[in-house]
């Protein structure tokens, strides 16, 4: 058991690193049966066509997958049209908010994509067969040589003996495709390692603080989650048993509409006001009155846990 709890803590702790490894597990493993199975490049003059939509066309269904499950781009959108959601806040923060945070729903998208891309260059197979079909590797290739060789390179990626007979000045596709991936991936892990320790610089609150504010919003959602079911439950009991009883029902106070709105806002932290949440927010200033956006409000992508977890954890 204690070895099952210290796991379960370690998961806990590390979930948005492990929740990237996995991502980042599952689609190269995508890829590999993609290029095992599915991949037969033509050799002939549609190589660039069908290699462009092997390595472009998942990355981009899977930069679309990143923003539909990313939670706070729902809590973004939900009634964002109606009039209702836009009478408690500026425009200029409303825009300014929005921008933050798909800044943010952006950053976290593109890992699924990006590591398509890199291991996809990284075996080769996309890229040998799409740049065999470009005029650029042609004219480069094939510089001062017979047309015999443009024949010859669209048919390397069904034998890899014509490389070596073709030019032996130039690097081979796959040795071309391997080093854009390797320095694909540096480009990776140095933007984002950047990203972090800027993030991290501008932080408004202080590193255990940050801890205590993350261990809060679990609990808050735990709690919230439990408490919504156990509403939910009474809520739907009474109704239904008027409905059978033929009886009128009870006093039951629920939130309104205005109230479930209040507490649905995006986070915007504020330096004169320490509130963890939008739920804390709203109980801490006469149920919702004063809940707007000031002028020193701001969205740090450091504190951008805050709305995911209110979200993942109800399963919306």
């Amino acid at each position: 058991m204690d070895t099952l709890r210290k796991a379960l803590d370690f998961c806990i702790h590390h979930q948005t690193i492990l929740g990237y490894s996995i991502v980042s597990l599952l689609t190269a493993a995508m890829e590999c049966i993609f290029s095992a199975v599915v991949f037969k490049c033509p050799c002939n003059s549609g190589n660039m066509l069908y290699g462009s939509v092997f390595l472009i066309v998942p990355a981009f269904i899977l930069f679309l997958l990143g923003y539909m499950v990313n939670p706070r781009m729902w809590r973004l959108l939900t009634g964002i049209c109606t009039p209702e959601k836009s009478c408690t806040c500026s425009p200029c923060g409303t825009c300014a908010g929005c921008f933050c945070v798909l800044l943010q729903v952006t950053a976290r998208a593109v890992v699924a994509p990006l590591t398509w891309l890199a291991v996809a260059l990284l075996r080769a197979s996309f890229y040998e067969c799409m740049a065999s079909g470009s005029s650029l590797i042609k004219n480069l290739v094939c510089q001062d040589k017979e047309t015999a060789c443009h024949e010859m390179l669209v048919k390397i990626p069904c034998d890899e003996k014509l490389s070596e007979k073709i030019s032996s000045e130039f690097l081979s596709l796959q040795a071309q495709s391997q080093l854009i991936g390797w320095f694909l991936i540096i480009s990776i892990m140095t933007a984002a390692l950047i990203v972090k320790c800027i993030s991290r610089c501008c932080s408004p609150v202080s590193y255990l603080q940050l801890k205590f504010w993350k261990t809060y919003s679990k609990k808050e959602c735990e709690l919230f989650e439990s408490k919504a079911k156990e509403h939910a439950s009474k809520l739907s009991e009474r109704n239904v048993n008027c409905f059978f009883e033929a009886t009128d029902p009870a006093p039951f106070q629920t939130p309104s509409n205005e109230d479930w709105w209040k507490i649905s806002f995006l986070y915007a932290f504020s330096s004169q006001e320490q509130h963890y949440s939008m739920l804390h927010k709203y109980v801490n200033t006469n149920r919702g009155s004063s809940i707007r956006l000031g002028k020193g409000d701001q969205n740090p992508a450091v504190l951008g846990f805050v709305d995911e977890t209110t979200v993942s954890q109800s399963g919306l």
